[in-house]
């Protein structure tokens, strides 16, 4: 019964991070075209490029850019928030549990994003995006250590991280789905 459990709970595991990587792909990569247009020559390119640390943080906090404070906000905590449940998963999820380790994943992974977005032509490639990301990337790791700290026993870690994920995962996925649908 036991095993039955543990089967279970890693199906419910894969398929919240399946559920993840989806809504992640949704907001970061394909936010301003779908992936059926990607290919499509008549769509609209996006391409620039911020190579200097902390210009766009800076920017959104003085007001210098000419976006409104819902967006500027958005920008800085959304890029934090969507790798904080990176940097748990990448240590739920590997047999290497260091953090170093986790972190480098964090910042290659944050790092293909930006050069797929200037290759594609699908965004802004900012050198901020990948800072921002790796604020979040270190908060999901350092969250999912805290969690070590208090609870040894990793199969209780997987229950509640998926118990957390299911609170906050299922109705944002809901939300951002919603939202998706209608811009």
């Amino acid at each position: 019964m036991r095993r039955y459990n543990r089967k279970i709970q890693s199906v419910f595991l894969y398929a919240i991070l399946i559920f993840y990587i989806i809504l992640f792909l949704s907001i970061v990569v394909f936010k301003y075209v779908s992936p059926f247009e990607l290919f499509n020559e008549n769509r609209t390119v996006y391409r620039s490029i911020n190579i200097l640390p902390f210009q766009s943080i800076k920017n959104y906090l003085i007001g210098t850019v000419d976006v409104s404070h819902t967006v500027a906000f958005n920008n800085i905590f959304g890029n934090i928030v969507l790798f904080i449940p990176l940097g748990i998963y990448l240590l739920l999820f590997k047999k290497n549990k260091k953090v170093f380790a986790s972190f480098v994943s964090v910042f290659v992974i944050s790092l293909s994003i930006e050069i797929v977005q200037y290759i594609f032509g699908i965004g802004a490639t900012d050198i901020d995006d990948i800072l921002l990301n790796c604020v979040g990337g270190i908060v999901g790791i350092l969250s999912y250590k805290l969690l070590t700290v208090f609870i040894k026993e990793h199969s209780k870690i997987r229950t509640v991280i998926m118990i957390c994920s299911s609170i906050i995962g299922i109705p944002l996925f809901v939300i951002t789905s919603l939202l998706l649908m209608n811009r």
